[in-house]
């Protein structure tokens, strides 16, 4: 089993993840028709990276719980 990611890491992952979801959706309502697309893919890996994260998050949780 790997060692879990440390506080700072999991931190640098937040932080990414929602510059990630900045940048799209100013990419969007800046140029939503020359950068529309670009845009909804940051927000839609923005929002894959949130979930990923989530679900860990829970998963660890209920880890403990067990312990």
């Amino acid at each position: 089993m790997t060692d879990p990611p440390s506080l700072s890491d999991r931190l640098a992952l937040q932080r990414t993840s929602l510059a990630m979801l900045g940048l799209g959706l100013a990419l969007i309502q800046l140029y939503p028709v020359r950068a529309g697309m670009l845009g909804y893919g940051a927000v839609g890996a923005a929002a894959l990276v949130m979930l990923t994260g989530w679900l860990r998050f829970h998963q660890r949780r209920k880890e403990i719980e067990v312990c």
